[in-house]
């Protein structure tokens, strides 16, 4: 029996109108940042993509069209870049650990997911990195 690559790279499915979860998300970000241990990567920037997918609890209110009322995926874009533009990192995976932890100050937000992945670093790969998982703690 075959594994579609789809069920494997598609994220899981977030979204539950019973528990009152939303799901959003920011696809394929690509970004320059500082990162790696090997010497070469000290001072070379290099392409890095990530993806967010968050359980965001939804509020009792109505959304009344107001910003206010939903987790910003621009301020999770601007979250991501400001975490990039701190300086050189060495590992995907504390890159990875940043933004879960940036996302997870709203406490709205129940889980994030976050993916990072190197695009650049192997010919005959597209892309190596690391996806986490983490929870708030404040809820």
């Amino acid at each position: 029996m075959s594994v579609d690559p789809r069920e494997v790279l598609e994220p899981l499915k977030i979204a539950d109108a019973r528990q009152r979860i939303r799901h959003v998300f920011v696809r394929d970000l690509v970004l320059l940042a500082l990162i790696g241990v090997h010497d070469h990567e000290q001072d070379q920037p290099q392409r890095v993509r990530v993806n967010l997918d968050l359980a965001v609890r939804e509020g009792e209110g109505g959304l009344d069209d107001d910003l206010a009322n939903v987790v910003c995926y621009e301020q999770l874009v601007a979250g991501v870049q400001n975490i990039f533009d701190e300086g050189h990192v060495g590992l995907v995976e504390t890159i990875a650990e940043r933004i879960a932890g940036m996302c997870l100050v709203d406490v709205r937000v129940r889980s994030a997911r976050v993916r990072v992945e190197k695009l650049d670093i192997f010919d005959n790969a597209q892309s190596v990195g690391v996806e986490i998982e983490r929870f708030n703690s404040e809820v």
